[in-house]
């Protein structure tokens, strides 16, 4: 109860200012450590976890677990092939991928043609305009890897579409807006893809990260464009999720292993299949944040921890030179305890500052990060911020210390014997 009384009463916050104003210098110097301490850490974690932000921004719309494999040319002779053999895909590979690999939820078979430089673009004609796009050739599933945003009232290719060999498209923002009139509304209508007439179902927005499109990609069911193209069973690469918890780079591997088997590949050729795994570079980016967050509270907390240990000494120094008005008080009635509060009280008020200053320039200097970084959408950082639970488990975290480091010069304090105090010049 007395020590409720302490904390409240005007004259001990008139003793603790007047105390911090005798040594104004010293006192500023120190509380400028135990700030630079949480500057850095609540700076340095946001800024990593605007990176982590940027990354999932720009593969927001794929599958975190996803990766992309397609064949290339082997460099390694087995079976009797000799070196530089291309080994194709089949749709066929997709049942001996899925029953050999648990570990894969969707698989998505592809095809296109003006995507890679050994196939041309289709040349698409509405009315009197001629343009040339990009053609996909699509099984549902892939939507489920990687979303496919669509305007109301379309929609993207269905099993439906895909059993029956349907001609229907779904083209994009800027094959709409170069082909059709302004006012024009392009469900239903009808396209000529090299001179063959597919009717548009869809119009999808373009998203950054979402695979290999662009604004201006048309998508056709995938038997449809198998004979459009005559392509048969061939396959030009698969996109490929993996359950959550699957540990996507062995996942890669395995089915790195298994399509080296069913194509007859030798094991140790690594030039035989190229691979882009989404899953392993979030996880390296994750961890890059992640490391980047732990570097930042240590040094915070050595830095926070260095900071109080001053406040610490200055008290300590306050207490030497306040010897003689602390024997005062003590023959006058105070209790050890009063004492003992009035000295923690100046610790964590100056802790405290310090961390809410800190606290308020490194959020300034996120904010500032964020204005530079916002609008440039070719990098990817995005929102550099700090969960408000770790900034508020960081200030409660120097009120601890504040306090167990105000205990030492409080009990040197409370040590003084009133006459004793009395009789010091």
């Amino acid at each position: 109860m007395n020590s409720l009384k302490v904390i409240f009463d005007f004259d001990t916050w008139q003793e603790i200012f007047g105390s911090i104003a005798k040594n104004k210098t010293r006192t500023i110097i120190t509380v400028i450590g135990v700030l630079w301490g949480i500057f850095i850490y609540i700076t340095l974690s946001g800024a990593a976890k605007g990176l982590d932000n940027g990354f999932e921004r720009e593969f927001e719309d794929m599958a975190m677990n996803s990766m992309f494999v397609w064949p290339q040319r082997t460099s390694v002779p087995y079976a009797g092939f000799k070196v530089g053999r291309y080994p194709r895909f089949t749709i066929s590979n997709v049942e001996d991928l899925k029953r050999q690999i648990p570990e894969i939820k969707y698989i998505a078979p592809r095809n296109a043609r003006g995507v890679f430089g050994g196939s041309l673009p289709a040349s698409v004609v509405h009315k009197e305009t001629s343009r040339t796009y990009n053609i996909y050739g699509d099984f549902p599933e892939y939507t489920k890897i990687a979303t496919k945003k669509i305007f109301n009232g379309g929609r993207f290719i269905n099993e439906e579409d895909q059993r029956f060999n349907r001609k229907v498209c779904v083209i994009g923002e800027r094959t709409q807006e170069e082909l059709f009139d302004e006012d024009e509304d392009p469900l239903g209508k009808y396209i000529r893809i090299n001179n063959v007439y597919f009717q548009v179902i869809g119009v999808h927005k373009y998203l950054e990260g979402g695979g290999f499109e662009t604004d201006g990609d048309i998508f056709i069911p995938f038997n449809t464009f198998r004979n459009l193209y005559n392509t048969g069973e061939y396959v030009d690469w698969f996109t490929i999720a993996a359950y959550a918890d699957a540990d996507v780079v062995a996942v890669e591997k395995n089915v790195k292993d298994v399509l080296k088997k069913i194509h007859k590949v030798a094991p140790e050729d690594e030039r035989a299949f190229g691979s882009f795994n989404i899953g392993e570079v979030f996880n390296r980016i994750s961890g890059f944040a992640n490391g980047m967050t732990f570097l930042s509270l240590v040094v915070g907390l050595a830095t926070i921890l260095a900071g109080v240990i001053g406040i610490g000494n200055i008290l300590l120094i306050s207490v030497k030179e306040r010897t003689k008005e602390l024997g005062v008080r003590r023959a006058l009635g105070a209790t050890p305890g009063e004492v003992r509060v009035q000295i923690l009280l100046e610790s964590v008020f100056l802790t405290v500052i310090a961390g809410i200053v800190g606290i308020i320039l490194g959020a300034a200097v996120l904010a500032i990060i964020n204005l530079a970084t916002q609008n440039q959408s070719d990098f990817p950082y995005t929102n550099p911020t700090v969960p408000i639970p770790l900034v508020v488990g960081a200030l409660l975290t120097m009120v601890v210390l504040g306090t167990l480091i105000g205990l030492i010069p409080a009990q040197r304090a409370v040590s003084i014997k009133p006459i004793d105090a009395l009789r010091e010049e």
